[in-house]
């Protein structure tokens, strides 16, 4: 079950509360201890039932100082008990009862999730990578060993998550990583990393698995693991500034692609693996992909792993390309349904 580590909220009106019942409960028992001469545990029946007005019978008839006393306490604790008792009740509904039920819901949404993202580390790339998976639609899930960035998951998004180690197989395993469309190991540590993509690719072989790497060195293990895209932040973040000197139009004009695609024109990846074998070495201009559904063919990647950009209308396709292509949401349907008919 995802766990959650609950620690009260340091907010004033909480440490308010606390003070004054402390306070109160001290000078109840400190007047009757030193006036009516009471044992402690008299003492603290008696402030109890005084400022909670329950009306029990004094353990000992009081003196004419200890009836003043307990007049004053009255007046005095009356507004700052109710206030405190208040306060205290709603922070422990709010708190322990509302996160036990939370956390029975994200433990529901957990067993029943299938073709969802896993992001291991919910710090700066991790929050990225759920955002920008939610916005595409996928169901994201979180695992996150510490427990203010959990706190954070649970205040301030509606993401599945679990709190433990990433790179033991049973939280794997928790996570439903073998029903998963994707994982994403985010972790600062490389050598995490690794151990994330290791026990991952033991689990599910067919699982999609992106990795966070910092050492230059980390690539070529992490692969050897099963990793099957290397992100490497820094070098990324270096480039595209070098970039923004020599080509900012270019790239700006790329970042508007990438925005635009979750809203009307999408970058599509489109795959032949099924195409009949009719339709098979024919080439671009032979199919009539653009004048059927509109879109534009901006690259192809082979079945070697060679990728094509801007291929010609003569290019000669197989079952085994894929395409990618720029167009809007209703262009990119048309191209599917010409697919399909296209289809063994």
């Amino acid at each position: 079950m995802p766990k959650f580590n609950y620690k009260w909220r340091s907010t004033s009106n909480f440490k308010l509360s606390l003070i004054f019942l402390i306070a109160t409960l001290t000078i109840g028992i400190t007047g009757y201890t030193l006036i009516e001469g009471l044992k402690f545990i008299d003492a603290l029946f008696m402030t109890i039932i005084t400022i909670s007005t329950v009306g029990f019978r004094e353990v000992e008839p009081l003196s004419l100082y200890g009836k003043i006393f307990t007049i004053f306490l009255i007046i005095f604790s009356f507004g700052f008990f109710a206030y405190a008792i208040t306060t205290l009740t709603k922070h422990l509904i709010d708190g322990v009862f509302h996160n036990y039920f939370k956390l029975k819901k994200v433990k529901k949404r957990i067993e029943k999730a299938n073709q969802h993202v896993i992001i291991c580390g919910y710090g700066r790339n991790g929050r990225q990578a759920a955002k920008e998976s939610k916005e595409y639609g996928f169901d994201v899930l979180i695992i996150e060993q510490k427990s203010e960035l959990i706190e954070q998951i649970t205040e301030e998004t509606d993401l599945m998550f679990i709190q433990g180690d990433a790179t033991q197989e049973e939280v794997q395993a928790e996570a439903g990583i073998e029903r998963a469309r994707a994982l994403i190991t985010t972790l600062p540590n490389d050598a995490d990393n690794l151990f994330v993509v290791l026990s991952a690719r033991e689990i599910n072989p067919k699982l999609k698995i992106i990795s966070r790497a910092s050492d230059d060195n980390a690539d070529k293990k992490l692969r050897r693991a099963g990793a099957t895209n290397i992100i490497m932040s820094d070098k990324l973040g270096g480039q595209r500034m070098a970039k923004l000197v020599a080509q900012p139009d270019v790239v700006e004009f790329l970042d508007h692609i990438l925005i635009q695609q979750k809203h009307d024109v999408r970058l599509e990846e489109i795959s032949f693996t099924n195409i009949g074998i009719e339709f098979q070495q024919k080439s671009i201009r032979d199919l009539k992909v653009r004048d059927v559904s509109g879109v534009n063919i901006i690259g192809i990647r082979k079945s070697t792993g060679e990728y094509v950009l801007n291929p010609n209308a003569d290019f000669i396709l197989n079952c085994q390309d894929k395409l990618f292509v720029l167009g809007t949401i209703g262009q990119i349907e048309k191209l599917n349904d010409l697919l399909k008919e296209m289809t063994i």
